[in-house]
């Protein structure tokens, strides 16, 4: 049961009890001061019927007021404690006209009403008057405060539903960016084939039959892998965007890390760099994921920490694709506020996708920390490379 249904059971519960309370009152001091016991009977029913129609949520609205401003019409100070409950109920329902209404007949029909529980007698009509003035300015409190609760539920809902909107958008667009990295990388490799294949085979004179059947066949096959790697990663590009070569940016060739650091450090940005293993130890998605993790992290070291000093690990040796990059508290740059601050929901999916995580959080002393680890595929071998980090 989540927080809104236990609201409104204890809501409920409370309601019954101070409407019972009142009821209960009402009929035992009418019966003990009206000195007619033959009265004792009509007060009592009319004390139930004005509870059941303050506690049954459809007769609320409008039985509940004419029902409770008759009794009080005729039995006077009798009901006055159950017209203050509809009296609240009207004013945190904003409805200001009933509540005259409703206090105008009560205090008007009573002139004539049962005489020796009459408001106007001995001016009980002051008192009462001042307990439904209170009722009426709690009630529009209540009301009041209920609207603005809704109110700002309902943004925080919004706020949630376009939260997820956007977070859906990043990993749709980070998706987008791992199908044109990968049409890319696979497209130029598949092109190698095609093209040396081709090459070969317009010497099939000079080769055995076999082989030169052998060539054809991987040719045709090459060429149609090709194609069916465009009809098939162009699915998963963002909609609307353009076609490969018209007018894209190109995807970072692996291994570019470096560069993105040159040019990092050329900005003015202090980063110290050690790399463990050669990017050719990791498959080229790990060395693409690799290079959007630093591109992300020295992006947010630029809004969020402007000067200071980055240190960045790579490890691309086997078991697995290491990248970790921290840096401390620093103040925050021009761009802090530019950005949809949904990268790194791009990251995580981008890193999910491959089987790895990614870690993003304090690490201590005000500072930052991005690490992720991304398993190589299952067979892979330790290729001879030096224990020792290499220092950029």
């Amino acid at each position: 049961m989540n927080s809104s249904k236990i609201q409104a059971t204890v809501g409920a519960v409370g309601r019954g009890a101070v409407v019972t309370f009142f009821a209960g009152v009402a009929a035992v001091n009418g019966a003990q001061l009206v000195s007619d016991g033959r009265y004792v009977v009509p007060i009592g029913a009319s004390a139930v019927a004005c509870a059941v129609v303050l506690l049954v949520p459809r007769l609320r609205w409008p039985v509940a007021p004419i029902v409770v401003a008759a009794v009080t019409a005729w039995w006077g100070w009798i009901g006055s404690l159950l017209l203050a409950l509809v009296l609240y109920d009207l004013a945190a329902a904003r409805r200001t006209r009933a509540a005259v209404l409703c206090v105008a007949a009560a205090l008007g029909a009573n002139l004539v009403g049962y005489p020796p529980t009459r408001l106007w007698h001995q001016q009980a009509y002051v008192t009462a008057l001042f307990l439904w003035a209170f009722a009426y300015v709690v009630g529009m409190w209540i009301g009041s405060r209920r609207r603005l609760v809704r109110a700002m539920a309902a943004d925080v809902e919004h706020l949630r539903v376009e939260a997820q909107l956007r977070e859906e958008a990043a990993r749709v667009a980070e998706r987008s960016r791992i199908a044109a990295e990968m049409h890319d990388v696979l497209a130029h490799r598949l092109s190698l084939i095609a093209l040396h294949t081709g090459v070969l085979a317009t010497r099939g004179g000079t080769l055995p039959g076999p082989v030169a059947e052998r060539l054809a066949l991987l040719r045709g096959a090459s060429t149609e892998a090709l194609a069916d790697l465009r009809d098939v990663l162009g699915v998963l590009r963002a909609p609307g965007a353009a076609p490969n070569g018209a007018g894209v940016v190109p995807a970072p060739v692996p291994g570019d890390v470096q560069q993105l650091v040159d040019d990092a450090r050329a900005a003015s940005q202090p980063i110290a760099m050690t790399v463990h293993g050669r990017p050719e130890d990791a498959p080229t998605t790990h060395r693409l994921a690799v290079y959007r993790i630093v591109q992300e992290a020295l992006t947010n070291a630029r809004k969020h920490a402007d000067g200071a000093p980055v240190t960045m690990t790579i490890d691309y040796r086997p078991p697995a694709t290491l990248v970790e990059v921290t840096n401390p508290a620093g103040r925050p740059g021009p761009a802090a506020a530019v950005g949809s601050g949904y990268g790194l929901v791009g990251l995580r999916e981008r890193v999910s996708a491959l089987g790895g995580q990614l870690d993003a959080g304090p690490a201590g002393a005000g500072s930052w920390r991005l690490a992720a680890r991304i398993h190589h595929p299952a067979g892979t071998e330790e290729n001879g490379t030096e224990e020792n980090g290499t220092p950029a």
